[in-house]
């Protein structure tokens, strides 16, 4: 068998080394030189970029809550886990397999419960649900964190491209099934991973005639779109639940190492790891946001909104686009319903 150039792989590291970290740091720092424009009324926190989820929780006692995170089975899920347990927490860990949910929670200190959710199953989110429902006890934070990141060839679920019945559809059916415990909390928060990945959605923003990806597939715009997804979905959520005391907000974790880009090519992995130290930031940076968007009593009214480096920011464009979100919640619906909960009236699912 013939071996690959030495030369040839240390060009293709090169490249793939320019080319990885022009593409994260563009999904992580486009507009970085345009002033943040922070949404009126919305307070802004002393934490930054560089805060960590320990820091940005010290202080907050969290006995008595109960948590449920997606993916927190390993990388920010899992730190975002640990941090909440250590506040005291009660943390239902979501993750696609009960192996690996048991796993995770036997490496944590506090209180954790294994759950399985499977994502790109719908009748396994069904009895995943079905099973936290069953424990009878409300939901003080639902933080829908897993998710997949830009599939090198289309691949589908139920005939729709993966990223979107990931990153959007499944925690979509996943909310509605969990809100009676969310809103049976005294003040219940949704959390939902977005990103600034949501720059490479496609121009009109939904791409809601090509949902199948078979009329053109590109890794990142579909990505992006799944991102676009994942906020609209908080904002349409916010503007459901207006004058009750359950609030949805949506974060931008950063750029970090973790297993999200399994996806990519081994040699662009390891470009990453070789130069993601001089952007990326760490999982305790990145799980910051999340942790203070979850927890931080100066949020308790606080919905609608997306937050990155623990700090709210009007993003613009299609991500404040009200009619987009209205259009992307009728059309999850329609493609979820046989999964959604039927005793749960439109206006107050998830």
């Amino acid at each position: 068998m013939n071996q690959p150039s030495p030369l040839l792989n240390r060009r293709q590291l090169i490249a793939g080394t320019t080319l990885t970290a022009a593409a994260i740091a563009l999904s992580a720092c486009s507009g970085k030189n345009k002033a943040v424009v922070r949404p009126p009324g919305v307070p802004v926190g002393p934490f930054g970029a560089k805060s960590t989820a320990e820091e940005v929780t010290a202080g907050i006692d969290l006995s008595g809550k109960t948590a449920l995170i997606t993916g927190a089975n390993s990388g920010l899920g899992y730190e975002t886990m640990r941090v909440l347990a250590l506040r005291g927490a009660h943390v239902l860990c979501a993750a696609r397999t009960l192996e690996k949910a048991e796993e995770a929670c036997a490496g944590i200190q506090g209180r954790t419960t294994p759950v399985v959710i499977e994502l790109t199953d719908f009748p396994s989110i069904v009895a995943g649900t079905d099973a936290v429902r069953a424990m009878g006890m409300p939901i003080d934070m639902l933080i829908l964190n897993a998710g997949i990141m830009a599939l090198p060839e289309l691949e589908q679920v139920y005939g729709l491209e993966k990223q979107f019945v990931t990153n959007h559809l499944g925690h979509f059916i996943v909310g509605n099934r969990l809100l009676p415990q969310v809103r049976a909390a005294a003040q219940g928060r949704v959390v939902v991973l977005s990103s600034s990945g949501y720059q490479w959605a496609p121009e009109s923003g939904i791409e809601f005639d090509n949902l199948s990806g078979e009329r053109g597939y590109e890794p990142n715009k579909m990505y992006g779109q799944s991102k676009l997804a994942n906020h609209l979905y908080v904002r349409e959520l916010a503007r459901k639940l207006a004058g009750t005391t359950t609030t949805a907000n949506s974060v931008h974790p950063g750029v970090i190492m973790t297993n999200l880009g399994r996806s990519f090519p081994e040699w662009k992995q390891t470009a990453a790891r070789l130069i993601g130290w001089t952007f990326m930031k760490s999982i305790e940076a990145g799980t910051a946001t999340t942790c203070y968007v979850a927890t931080a009593p100066a949020l308790a009214t606080v919905s609608g909104y997306y937050f990155a480096d623990c700090n709210p920011e009007s993003p613009g464009g299609n991500m404040e686009n009200d009619a987009l979100a209205a259009k992307l919640w009728a059309v999850s619906e329609e493609l979820t319903r046989p999964y959604l909960l039927a005793s749960v009236p439109a206006s107050e699912t998830i």
